[in-house]
Parts: C-alpha cells; structure tokens; sequence
C-alpha cells in the first residue's frame, strides 16, 4: 500500500499532504540554521565522505558504501565506517564492532560491512561519537557515513547521494505522503549521483548490482543460486521486489516469497517456519547477518555487489582520495 500512496497510483496521499507540508516545514528550518551559522556542524580531523539518499526505503546505500570502502582499501587507504546503527540497540554508545558483535547490539548493516571488509567501523545515535571512538581507536585517514545526509551536525567534506533508477523520487513529496527526506533540488548541492538500475540521467553514475554465487551460512559453501533446489525466498531490505527481481534473472522460482520489513528482528523460529528441513531457504545478505546465529543446514544467501560505470566512478574515486591527507 505504501509503495501505491507514494508512487502516486493511490488517491490517499493526498490526505497526507498536511503532514507532509509539516514534514518539510522543519526539515528546511533544520537545514537553514546550519547555514546561518544558527546551530554548529561539528569537523572531524580526517575527511567525512557521506553516501546518503533522499527518499526513504531500499536504494542501495549500504552495496555503495561496502564498493567505496574496498576501492579506497586497495588504494591502501584507512578506512573507517560509521552508521547510526539502525535497528540495533546497545548497551552503551559508540560501539565500535568487534567478530562478536551482533546484529542486535549494531544493526544489520553495520555488521553486514564489517564483515564484507574488515574496516574500522562504530555506531552511535550520535554520529560525532562515533567518528571519534574510530579516530581514538584505529586512526582511520577517511571516514565513511553510512546515511546521514540528513544528519547537518556532522560536517561532510563530500556528499554521493545514491537514487533508486526505477522508482526514482515517487510522487515527489516529503515524509509521509511520499518517499521525500529532502526535495530533489537537494541534489544540486551534492557531490555525486549515482543511480540504482534503471535510466541515469545526465550527470549522473550508472551502478548495477551484480549477483555473486550463493553461500550457505553454517558451511560457507558456494553455489550458483540457480542450481539450489526447492529455494524459499526471504528478503527483509527497504525494497525486497529487487531481491526477487534479481532471483528471476538469474533462473531461480520460488516456491514461495516473503517480504519482511527493513532492518526487522528475526527469531530462528520465525525463519524456519518460511521453509520445510526439504526446502531450501535463500536470503539476502542483509538477513544473513541477523540469522547467523542460529542457521540451519538449508539456509543460503545471496551476495551482490555495486558496480559502477566508468569512468565516472574512477573521477569519483579520484576526487575522494584527493581529499585523504
């Protein structure tokens, strides 16, 4: 229903416009009294790259966040990563991750690029808290935001702005009566572009997300999801039609689907019971993080991975690194 109401197919979004008008209302006010010099951004000593967007919902923020960090590690770049922590709660802030730290302390996605790259990477509802736990802790030479365009207390020194190419900006308006955080004059103000899937337009940096083989979660074995039987697909991400699209294109049919709410907690007995000891159950690699735990013996996912054309993204890596002292 939501995805109708702020695609603009429903009537109802009309009724929301007078929240959204309020909606807008502060986060203007917010934002301008940063620049007016009325509340202060905070610096860190080290460049902040922020890779944010302006809609609510699955873009593919966290895919760009885990390319950007791996390009600049090869690089022999320090890289340090920090995250609200989204859907995690800790017992006391910042958390910097450790092999041991969950998904429940952090949130899926910090520990989903923690994993994939080893950087340096903290959370905390406080974003300046975090920036510095890293700072003390693993001296990085740049740091990475993952979302927190919105968050005008920490100042960036380049913003990436990631958009869904198919769903684009709905019917354009702010939180609630459409997907908006910010309206798309926003994206004048921004560094870089780059588009999910879909069309780009000009100026903008293509990406597509590229399927590797699937992997087992007890075992780490990998297979082309292709070749897994009776597959039951769980996808619990902003938007999980791109994880079943992604299914098909690679000649995987359900027997089922199963969309479940972003960043949502999961008990091993509300897993199991998607799929039968027969049946095998593949995921994405967002959900892997949270059933790591408790996984069975038939339950997979399936990695993806950013790629962005060139050579606009070799002028992005370049204009980065430029900034890394």
């Amino acid at each position: 229903m939501i995805e109708k109401i702020w695609s603009g197919q429903s009537p109802l979004w009309l009724l929301l416009l007078p929240l959204s008008g309020l909606y807008g209302l502060v986060s203007n006010l917010i934002r301008l009294s940063y620049r007016l010099g009325l509340r202060k951004s905070w610096r860190a000593s080290v460049p902040v790259v922020v890779v944010g967007n302006l809609t609510a919902g699955g873009n593919g923020k966290t895919p760009v966040v885990v390319w950007l960090v791996e390009q600049l590690q090869q690089r022999g770049v320090r890289v340090g990563v920090v995250s609200r922590g989204y859907g995690g709660k800790a017992e006391r802030y910042p958390l910097v991750l450790d092999a041991q730290t969950s998904s429940t302390q952090a949130g899926d996605e910090p520990v989903l690029i923690f994993q994939r790259t080893g950087a340096s990477v903290a959370v905390s509802p406080v974003r300046r808290e975090a920036v510095q736990a890293l700072q003390n802790l693993a001296q990085p030479q740049i740091i990475i935001t993952d979302d927190g365009l919105q968050h005008y207390a920490l100042a960036r020194d380049y913003e990436i702005v990631v958009v869904d190419g198919v769903r684009r900006f709905g019917n354009g308006w702010w939180l609630p009566a459409g997907p908006m955080r910010e309206r798309t004059s926003r994206l004048r103000d921004v560094d870089a572009v780059i588009v999910n899937g879909g069309t780009p337009e000009a100026g903008e940096i293509a990406m597509q997300l590229l399927p590797s083989q699937a992997v087992n979660l007890l075992t780490g074995e990998k297979r082309d999801a292709n070749t897994l039987n009776d597959v039951v697909a769980m996808a619990g991400i902003g938007h999980p039609p791109r994880f079943f699209a992604t299914l098909e294109s690679l000649g995987v049919k359900p027997i089922s689907q199963h969309s479940l709410s972003d960043h949502q907690a999961l008990t091993e007995a509300e897993v199991a019971a998607f799929a039968r000891p027969d049946q095998t159950l593949l995921m994405t690699e967002k959900d892997a993080v949270k059933c790591r735990a408790f996984a069975h013996a038939n339950w997979w996912y399936l990695p993806v991975d950013a790629q962005l054309a060139t050579p606009a993204a070799d002028k992005l890596l370049s204009d980065i690194l430029s900034l890394v002292r």
